[in-house]
């Protein structure tokens, strides 16, 4: 069976299809970039796009860059501050006319880790960072998701959230080298250490295909690994949270 994964960004919208028993893609991956507005509709219309160019009539599985709870929106994250409060799988599915499943894209890149990755079959309290426009994090533990672990929005010194500061969004505006980004990133790190004590951390999104130049100022006492599917476990873990959201929602309804 092949699920449509759409991994929604601060600056591009991506997806393929995926194969849910073995979580490869199979299909090249398609990318628009986000609408600069970052609006509801706006940005809905480029994920219609994005159904369109597979002709793909099935379920479709979300991964979107905010707080995202029983579907609706609950914080703006890096996006128009309009999305509070709108139920995002109504409007994609009212827009594309296919079923979605909206979850974090955090969570949605943990799913692939945890399924299909680096994360599988591994026990206790492992927190998967993504690194992009902002600093995303999803927390599973015993292979269970913990949903909305917002761990980016910590605040750090005069900064409202510490994604501003350590996200490779900052590294870009600031023009930072890999050295003083990485100096900024492992501090982040410590944070996440000192607050939840986690048994793994997984390491994925745009930025860690570049993991070599950097990694070296991780120096934590918990584990630190790159997620190997990188930047297309977004795209992979949104198609499986369609099987695994849905499987949930039945359980709770038995």
């Amino acid at each position: 069976m092949n699920i449509l994964g759409i991994d929604v960004g601060g600056s591009g919208i991506k997806g393929a299809l995926v194969n849910a028993e073995t979580g490869e893609m199979v299909s090249e991956r398609f990318r628009i970039p986000t609408p600069p507005s970052r609006k509801p509709q706006e940005m809905a219309d480029v994920i219609a796009k994005i159904v369109d160019h597979f002709e793909y009539k099935g379920p479709v599985g979300c991964g979107f860059p905010t707080i995202v709870k029983k579907g609706v929106c609950i914080s703006a994250g890096n996006l128009h501050k309009s999305w509070v409060g709108v139920n995002i799988d109504e409007l994609l599915t009212k827009t594309t006319g296919n079923e979605f499943t909206v979850v974090n894209d955090a969570d949605a890149a943990g799913y692939a880790s945890m399924n299909y990755g680096i994360g599988k079959g591994k026990d206790g309290l492992v927190i998967m960072i993504t690194i992009g426009t902002g600093l995303g994090s999803g927390a599973f533990f015993n292979g269970q998701l913990i949903p909305n672990f917002e761990l980016g929005q910590i605040p750090y010194k005069k900064y409202e959230k510490i994604e501003l500061w350590a996200a490779a969004s900052a590294k870009e505006r600031e023009d930072l080298s890999y050295e003083r980004w990485g100096k900024r990133f492992n501090k982040f790190l410590k944070l996440v250490e000192l607050i939840v004590s986690p048994d793994l951390i997984i390491v994925g999104g745009g930025t860690s295909k570049n993991w070599k130049e950097f990694s070296h100022k991780i120096n934590i006492e918990t584990d630190v690994v790159k997620a190997e599917l990188m930047n297309h476990a977004g795209i992979i873990g949104a198609a499986i949270s369609c099987l695994k959201e849905q499987h949930h929602g039945h359980l709770a309804q038995s």
